[in-house]
């Protein structure tokens, strides 16, 4: 199970969202969703349920939910692990990140991707193998 990019909560979360304030990062976030060789991690898909049912704003049906989620079933999906765990813990210490960043960072690693897509962590740093674009920016739109 390998993938070369990564794909960040975030980035789904704008591509499944119907808020008019984030029209032109759906857009954006849909562009990456259509790339090949994505990977996600059980975390992933979690968090993307969780924030899709809290966030009200985004207009994410539990129809929807579901059909995001079928969509992600064709991507190489990291479990959460104790190896994943401890890896993310040693990440965090030496980056000085969030365990959850850090953990997004260590099921990337997992899967051999060298691309993360985010907008929640530093665009452009590398950190390991991992290099952070957050393709919300317009200069990586395309």
């Amino acid at each position: 199970m390998t993938a070369q990019f990564f794909v960040d909560t975030n980035i789904i979360l704008y591509a499944a969202g119907h808020d008019p304030v984030d029209q032109a990062k759906r857009s954006l976030a849909l562009a990456v969703l259509e790339k090949p060789n994505l990977g996600v991690s059980g975390q992933v898909l979690q968090e993307f349920v969780s924030n899709a049912l809290s966030k009200k704003s985004l207009v994410i049906t539990e129809a929807k939910i579901h059909a995001v989620l079928r969509v992600l079933d064709e991507f190489p999906c990291v479990p959460v692990t104790p190896e994943l765990v401890r890896e993310a813990i040693r990440l965090r210490s030496r980056h000085q990140i969030s365990y959850w960043d850090a953990a997004i960072l260590a099921a990337a690693q997992t899967l051999g991707c060298h691309t993360l897509y985010s907008e929640d962590l530093n665009h452009g740093q590398l950190y390991d193998a991992v290099r952070v674009i957050n393709p919300l920016l317009s200069e990586h739109a395309r």
